[in-house]
């Protein structure tokens, strides 16, 4: 017997491969502060709770294939508070952001084609285009200047005939970056010269720290008929559990085949899409007290790693993560080796190795993501034990 191919060259998570060694140390009476996955600790608003509890039907039925009528609607009526003007038929639910990307690439690409990612880029990007029989074409950003785009010459160079479009997410996931509007336009009028889709995995909109511009693929109207945007409650509302995302574009033929995705699946979860639409209801005052939190944490994180000698870190304008250089050859080795022979008081960190966030080859060896999810307090041990675990390490 024997399994596929597709699945013997499917990458495990980076994120989550190295949980088995965790979970080891802390059978050993170790604490761990996980900085390795990007699960908020913020309370989910309790409006998804009680509208679930509200549910009153004798018969839990199939959603539609769509998606529920009233979840829709919400998430057309959230897009205009950002300008953003989609109609009911424009929008797609999904389950989580990860079905819809996967839809995407589904639609969008044949066997052999390749898309262009700037990276280093959400690990599961390499997943989901393996899955989809897509190659990823890197544009290589670096830590040295805050995974900034490189110049437009620079990305056209990434474009093959079998090119299909341009995946990216913003604010971005891994690096904490936030495109400026001027990168966004580079990135729609190459996509137009080139004939392009873009996929925007815009999921953490609201979290841009200092003012930073953001501005959506939503927003530039001579592109609608090839902008897909990816989104999902996971991250906005912390409610990573109830797997609802959306998948979004007024190219209505490219959302007629998409439909097809969706049928094929049946539907997402009912209650899951009765709890979410109200989230979509929820104050945006609500993102006020969410992001000064988490502005709050980014600082902990970002003087920490700037205090130990030989890392380097720009300070990143939205999400929450950052990509860490660390002065070691093996980022991956190191993070191994602070769960199995590293404490400071019983405690120790997990962060993920981010090599497997890119997908040039030798790329991000001595770089860790860090997701800065955790309350202000267990960020500032947490600091203190990477700083003095990186001393120890490189006597």
């Amino acid at each position: 017997m024997r399994f596929s191919r597709r699945i013997i060259e499917l990458q495990e998570s980076p994120i989550r491969k190295l949980v088995p060694i965790a979970e080891k140390t802390k059978k050993e009476g170790k604490k761990v502060y996980h900085l390795n996955i990007g699960q908020p600790d913020i309370e989910t608003p309790v409006e998804f709770y009680d509208a679930v509890k509200k549910f009153n039907k004798d018969v839990l039925e199939y959603s539609y294939s769509q998606g529920d009528p009233q979840l829709i609607r919400a998430i057309s009526e959230y897009y205009k508070k950002y300008d953003i003007h989609y109609a009911e038929e424009d929008i797609l639910i999904t389950n989580g952001g990860s079905e819809a990307l996967l839809f995407a690439l589904f639609t969008v690409c044949d066997r052999g084609d390749e898309v262009v990612v700037p990276e280093p880029f959400y690990t599961n990007y390499n997943g989901f285009a393996k899955l989809a029989g897509v190659t990823i074409s890197p544009i290589t950003t670096y830590a040295k200047n805050g995974f900034a785009l490189p110049d437009k010459d620079e990305i056209i160079k990434a474009i093959k005939p079998n090119t299909r479009a341009i995946m990216f997410s913003n604010p971005g996931n891994p690096t904490g970056v936030v495109y400026s509007k001027d990168e966004v336009r580079m990135i729609a009028d190459i996509a137009k010269e080139k004939d392009l889709f873009i996929i925007a995995d815009e999921v953490y909109r609201e979290f841009v720290y200092e003012g930073a511009e953001y501005t959506s693929f939503g927003n530039m109207d001579d592109v609608s008929d090839r902008v897909i945007i990816i989104d999902s409650i996971s991250k906005r509302y912390s409610a990573c559990g109830a797997r609802i995302g959306s998948i979004v574009s007024q190219n209505r033929l490219l959302i007629a085949n998409l439909l097809k995705l969706c049928q094929s699946r049946l539907c997402v979860p009912t209650l899951e899409q009765v709890g979410a639409a109200e989230l979509y209801k929820v104050e945006s005052s609500y993102f006020k007290g969410v992001n000064d939190e988490y502005k709050k944490r980014r600082d902990i994180v970002f003087e920490g790693l700037n205090s130990i000698p030989g890392v380097v870190c720009k300070k990143p304008k939205g999400a929450f993560y950052c990509i860490a250089k660390l002065p070691i050859e093996n980022a991956e080795d190191f993070i191994i080796w602070m769960l199995q022979n590293f404490d400071l008081e019983k405690e120790t960190v997990m962060m993920a190795p981010a090599e497997c966030f890119y997908a040039t080859p030798g790329m991000g060896r001595d770089e860790a993501r860090i997701a800065y999810v955790l309350n202000e307090d267990d960020l500032r041990k947490s600091m203190a034990i990477l700083k003095a675990g990186l001393a120890k390490y490189q006597e």
